[in-house]
């Protein structure tokens, strides 16, 4: 199954972040915060007032920042997605 955002939205698959041991404790599921980051899966598409389509900023492939509690998390074939608006994202990473 394939998802196509509607409008301008974005679909992002959080990635996790490595298990961190401070001085050998493993911090509990429940104490772990969301991704803040995630990869664009999909995107959908957006007009102006003339109904000519724009270009998002992002692309399918980037890496986002997403925010702490924004966005609406779907399930699909088992993996945690989110859409989320393009507006609402907060940058793209740039690897040098």
């Amino acid at each position: 199954m394939t998802i196509r955002p509607l409008g301008d939205r974005v679909l992002v698959e959080p990635q996790e972040e490595k298990e961190q041991k401070v001085g050998g404790i493993i911090s509990p599921d429940a104490a772990k915060e969301k991704p803040m980051q995630g990869k664009v899966l999909a995107i959908g598409k957006k007009y102006d007032k003339d109904h000519n389509e724009i270009a998002f900023d992002v692309k399918v492939g980037d890496t986002v920042l997403l925010p702490k509690y924004g966005g609406t998390e779907v399930k699909i074939n088992d993996k945690k997605l989110t859409l989320v608006r393009e507006e609402d994202l907060l940058g793209v990473v740039v690897k040098k």
